[in-house]
Formats: C-alpha cells, structure tokens, sequence
C-alpha cells in the first residue's frame, strides 16, 4: 500500500495539533507565519496544548519552580521551558512570554561578555564562570523566535557566539584565559558538539537579512565542522558513529541533539551539500511503512508537561523529517507497506 505525502500532510495539519499544524504550515507548505491559517493555529495553541499549560505553570515573577534554577532544575526551570515554547511557535507577544525572557536576561545573562551562564551571579545577571556555549546557543534561539531578535541584549550574546565559540576538530591546543578555562567538556581540545549545533541554531534563527559579516562567517565555520562530521559520524573515522544516541529521534532536545535537528538546522541555512546523505538515509530507514516516524527519545516524566508519547508515532518527527529530507520526498512520504 502507498501512502501519499497528501495523506500524512493531512495527519500533520489536523486542527487537533495547532503546534504541529503551524509547522507544516510554514515548514512543509511555504505559509508565511502572517498567513491567516497561521495566525489561527498560533492562537490555537496559545490557548491549549503543551504551550498553555507550560504558562498555566508560570508564576507571576515570570518563572517556574524556584526561580533562580532556571538551568539547573532540569527539564523544570525557565531556560528549559523557553526552548520548548520557541519549539512549539509559541507567540513572543504574549506578556508571560515576555516576562519570562526578561527573567533570563536579568538572571542569566552575564553582564560582562554577554553570555548566558547556567548559574546567577550574586550581584545581578548570570555568573561569569558559568558561562556555557550551548545554553547560550540555546538562548539566542529562544530570543529569536520569541520577538527580541532586535533586543541589544540579544545581540550582546550573538557577538558571544562569534567570538568565544570554537570549531575546531582536535587540530589544534585549546586556547587559554576565559571561558576557555572553565569548562574543559566544553572547550577541550576538540569542540563540543552540542556547544556547536545549539550555536549553529541560534545563529540560524536569526533572518538572514539581519545576518551581519561576523554572523555569516560563524555560520559558515559551524556549518563546515557539522558537515567534516558527515552530521553524525566521526571525522576521523567515518565508519563510526560518533553517539549511538544521536540516531534516536527526539524533540523536543534540549541541550542533545540527534541526526534530526541538526539537519533540520542545515535546511534552516539553505546549506545543501552531499555530505548530509549518510544522515539522510539514516533518517529515510526510520520511516514506517504508512509514511510516519515513531518519538524514539523523550523527556517526558522529567519536564512540565509531556510532548507526544514515546514509542508511538510522532507528528513533531514526522514533519521536522520531511523537512530535513527536502528533495528526497518531493513526491512521496512511504513506501510500498
């Protein structure tokens, strides 16, 4: 039995999803996210699903839990539940949004370079010490898609990106001095793969009109680290998978990241280069035979509120899959069953 790619988009536009049905709007269909099929599946999801009840759990100092764990309560506090609101098309506009942004950037942000810190200082803003690239590439996503892309605060921890985040494949020393210093997982002498991938997708949310030189020479540099790795695989060994981990498909992720999302940032970029092709066909094995893909990696049991039931299939997979596979399903979603 063939099932045609009508047939899952019609699974993934189900107003029963407003959340997913946004994505396949924009990502699978080419709506602009001003189109009014998007604005009504914005609104939608605003009023429930996963989005609502995370700001359902909000308090009124605009964070969840105790506050000032905003990243090390995981998967509970406010770093964790912003990435899972900029995830799911959550409207920036709204006020708790708002409110939880500005939360971060008071607590978290370090107010010398710019960076965010998993922990805050006790003098305002986030530690210097704790300063990690990852949760700032994480964070730069978060304010990109949640309306502070023009915020000067957001552009302090863009600048970060560009200055402080490495490439490097094991070639070279590790620099001294900070942050270098600090975390040694995070900047040994080969660059930390998920500190690359979340700077990557930070950067990658910015609109490309507002990309200046420093941005799109970053791009490029992480773009061409993911790419040596062939996505997912050891560049030194292309035999090998660099995490077993990295084939299980997940989302919302976090800090991890799976082959997935880091296709899903490549397409993002417009990046369209033959060393995706191994992690494609990876990817296009995971299909099943009536055209979906199944959650293979969840947080649920450890975060506010559950997304999707692992093991089951996925629409959040299904559709960010089409999307990373691009032309590779330009007439069909499966296969003969």
């Amino acid at each position: 039995m063939l099932h045609t790619l009508d047939a899952v988009l019609e699974w993934l536009l189900e107003d029963s999803d407003p959340e997913v049905r946004l994505y396949a709007l924009t990502h699978l269909l080419g709506k602009s996210e001003r189109c009014p099929e998007s604005t009504a599946a914005r609104e939608a999801l605003m009023r429930a699903g996963p989005a609502a009840a995370i700001l359902d759990g909000q308090t009124e100092g605009g964070y969840w839990g105790a506050g000032l764990d905003f990243y090390r309560s995981k998967y509970k506090g406010g770093v964790w539940q912003l990435i899972v609101l900029a995830e799911l098309g959550a409207d920036g506009r709204d006020p708790r949004i708002q409110a939880a942004c500005e939360y971060i950037f008071e607590h978290s942000q370090d107010r010398e370079s710019g960076g965010f810190s998993v922990d805050p200082a006790s003098g305002g803003g986030g530690r210097h010490g704790t300063v990690i690239p990852c949760l700032t590439g994480n964070m730069v996503f978060c304010l990109e898609r949640l309306g502070f892309g023009k915020d000067e605060r957001t552009a302090r921890a863009i600048e970060w990106i560009c200055e402080y985040q490495r490439a490097d494949d094991g070639e070279s020393h590790a620099p001294k001095g900070w942050p270098y210093d600090s975390f040694s997982d995070c900047f040994g002498g080969h660059s930390c793969f998920m500190g690359v991938v979340k700077s990557l997708k930070g950067l990658a949310a910015i609109p490309p009109r507002s990309r200046n030189a420093s941005v799109k020479a970053k791009i490029a540099e992480l773009a061409e680290f993911v790419l040596l790795h062939r996505v997912h695989k050891r560049s030194h060994d292309l035999e090998s998978v660099s995490r077993p981990g990295w084939l299980k498909l997940g989302f919302p992720l976090m800090y991890q990241t799976d082959i997935l999302e880091i296709l899903c940032i490549l397409m993002d970029l417009g990046v369209e280069d033959e060393r995706m092709s191994d992690a494609r066909q990876a990817l296009l094995a995971k299909r099943g035979a009536d055209g979906q893909w199944i959650l293979e990696n969840s947080f649920n049991g450890r975060t506010l509120v559950p997304i999707e039931k692992k093991g089951a299939a996925s629409k959040w997979i299904t559709a960010r899959a089409l999307y990373a596979l691009g032309s590779l399903n330009a007439n069909t979603v499966s296969r003969n069953a």
